[in-house]
């Protein structure tokens, strides 16, 4: 096996991720007030995720990634659905995802044909699956033990589906990424990225240093990429910097649009600098500073999706 997202970088120098799925989802006229977020919707209307990963894709992405960002067993389990129904809930996004790209290409292979889009079968925190913004902090009151067992089932079913990787998103603290890593180890043939949440240009959501955290993850086989999600799109320059100062690893970043999330109203808060207005300018600086894997997350559109492949991809 190839390190999937090395192939593209060499071809074209950048992957170029997809943006917020559940902001797509929610601009469509979906509510995703429901615990399980954006997940629900495998089964509310799965057709809809067909269609979202479709206008990624359309819009530029060479990767996109499942609606499993806070799909949890405990989380279907409130709806009355078994181990085994949620199982089958996690192949479902998978497959959706990959059915999108096949659907793509044969739309385009005759007009402007692009590589082989890939799927990241996502996997969120523990704090995504407990909604009240801790993904954001990492402050869990559960113990190691606990945290693998949370884990290690939908690991599981997504690293043994058709995805071509495995997206370890937004993950707030040291503790959490090393449980992960340790799943990863034991896989066989599953490749993935570790991506951060940061509360600022130096640290992760739980205080952890950035260097720490990299340091962690150099000797994981099989991890293709490290960055960070989610964050601020002003602390992305220093992160980058720090990260490249103790890794030759693909450096990834998919900032959110620089808006705070408030956990209690369960609302985007406008930020005061603005950042979404200068968006795709400030991706070129990213590029520019080290980052090779590229793309958006919560309220970032397709729009600024396809800006961002005209202003990084000739």
């Amino acid at each position: 096996m190839t390190d999937p997202l090395m192939e593209i970088v060499q071809q074209q120098g950048i992957v170029l991720l997809d943006g917020g799925l559940a902001t797509l989802l929610e601009a469509r006229g979906h509510r995703l007030d429901s615990q399980l977020w954006s997940a629900k919707m495998l089964i509310d209307s799965p057709e809809e995720i067909r269609v979202a990963h479709r206008t990624f894709l359309e819009a530029g992405a060479d990767c996109i990634t499942t609606v499993t960002y806070q799909a949890s067993y405990e989380g279907f389990a409130r709806l009355g659905l078994d181990q085994a129904d949620a199982d089958d809930l996690l192949i479902l996004s998978v497959a959706l995802a990959q059915e999108a790209v096949e659907e793509f290409l044969a739309s385009t292979a005759s007009s402007s044909p692009r590589m082989h889009p890939l799927v990241g079968a996502s996997i969120g925190p523990y704090g995504a699956f407990l909604a009240d913004g801790s993904e954001y902090n990492g402050h869990y009151k559960i113990n190691r033990h606990e945290l693998e067992d949370f884990h290690v089932r939908r690991f599981t079913t997504l690293a043994t589906s058709c995805a071509d990787l495995l997206a370890f998103e937004t993950i707030p603290s040291f503790n959490e990424a090393k449980v992960l890593l340790e799943l990863l180890e034991k896989s066989q043939e599953t490749y993935g990225w570790m991506s951060f949440s940061c509360r600022d240009g130096s640290h992760l959501s739980d205080g952890t240093p950035i260097e720490v955290a990299v340091e962690l993850c150099e000797d994981a086989e099989r991890l293709v990429g490290i960055g960070i999600n989610c964050t601020a799109p002003r602390f992305m320059e220093e992160l980058i910097r720090r990260i490249k100062s103790k890794t030759d690893s693909l450096i990834i970043v998919y900032p959110n649009s620089g808006e705070s999330w408030n956990a209690e109203e369960k609302i985007w808060q406008k930020s005061e600098t603005q950042e979404e207005e200068n968006w795709v300018g400030m991706a070129e600086e990213w590029h520019n500073a080290g980052a090779r894997v590229i793309g958006g997350c919560c309220r970032i559109g397709p729009d600024i999706i396809r800006k961002t492949r005209e202003r990084l991809i000739t």
